[in-house]
This record gives structure tokens, sequence and C-alpha cells, in this order.
């Protein structure tokens, strides 16, 4: 099985080398990226934090109405109740939207925002992972965790340095074929 994914791998950069496709450093990062689970204990900086950050503040929203509050967490005690397996230096960001838009999406924005960020962690070298299951934790105790007025936690982003021993193209889940999920109206 990992011998087929390096194998899938090095054919698709083969591919898109031959059609010029490469050179795109944000499609690059789209296409290696997977969501890491073996982090190290590397303190993520503040200066990838804020980088971070501003690249979910980018993010568009319907009718630019930008109906999210980012919670950044460092603390381990505190992440620890929230997804049980983070490590000191890994960073959770709660992504809260808004309770009620008048028929505004702030889930699917606030999904929008969480990608923004999961691929900037990418591009910068870090380890992403974003989850859905673990919100639970959050809204049970959306005061522990400083969740605005008005707002109701959508989305979990951890950052964190992964283990460079770890292959990513073997580790990661294989992906169905383009065969399996694209249809072309003829």
């Amino acid at each position: 099985m990992k011998i087929k994914l390096s194998l899938l791998l090095i054919a698709l950069l083969a591919v898109m080398k031959l059609n010029g496709q490469t050179d795109n450093a944000v499609t690059m990062v789209l296409l290696s990226g997977y969501s890491e689970r073996a982090y190290t204990s590397v303190p993520v900086t503040d200066q990838q934090i804020d980088v971070v950050l501003k690249c979910g503040i980018k993010t568009p929203s319907a009718m630019n109405k930008q109906p999210w509050k980012f919670t950044v967490i460092k603390d381990e005690s505190t992440m620890k109740a929230i997804v049980s397996d983070v490590l000191p230096g890994n960073v959770l960001i709660i992504v809260s939207g808004t309770e009620s838009d008048g028929g505004v999406t702030p889930d699917f924005d606030c999904g929008l925002a969480t990608e923004n960020m999961f691929i900037a962690a990418h591009g910068l070298g870090l380890g992403a992972r974003i989850y859905g299951g673990p919100i639970r934790n959050v809204v049970l105790k959306r005061d522990v965790y400083q969740i605005p007025s008005g707002y109701k936690p959508v989305m979990i982003l951890r950052i964190g340095n992964v283990d460079k021993g770890i292959d990513a193209v073997s580790s990661a889940s294989p992906r169905k074929s383009a065969d399996e999920v694209i249809n072309y109206k003829k």
C-alpha cells in the first residue's frame, strides 16, 4: 500500500511537471497535505500562529459577514480536555460562528476559515488536523473556553510541529481516484 501511494504521488508530480503545474506553491501544499497524527513537542511560534490567524481572517464569506471568532488555546491541560492526545507546544484554534444571522451560512463560512488556516499551517511547514467531533466538549463548557457571547463553536484546528520521521505519503489515508469522484457532463 505504501509503495502504491508513493508511486501514485510520484506519477502525479511527474504529470504536473510536464503540464507546468508544479511551480505553484499553493497547489503543491494542497496536493501534498494531509491531516497529521504524529506531532512533536516543539512549540509553534507566536509568529506562526499570527500568520495562520491572518489567513483565517482573510477567508471569503457570504455577503462578507465574516461570522467567525477564533479562540487560541496553548495551555496543555485545557487542550487535553478537548483533544486527549495533544502535546505541549501544539495549539488548538476553536473556530466559532454567529448563532443566528438571518439566512447566512456561518457554519460553512467557519469551515472555509478553518480550511484556510489548515492550508496556511501546512504552507509554514507545520502539521494541522481539523476536528469536528470534539467540538461537543467545547459546546458543553463554552465559558471555560471563553467562547464569545452570540457565537457557537463550529470547528477545532490543531496545529503543531510534525515528526519528520513520518512519511507523509505512507501515513496519509488513501484518496479515492479521480474517476470515483469526478463526473463530467457530456
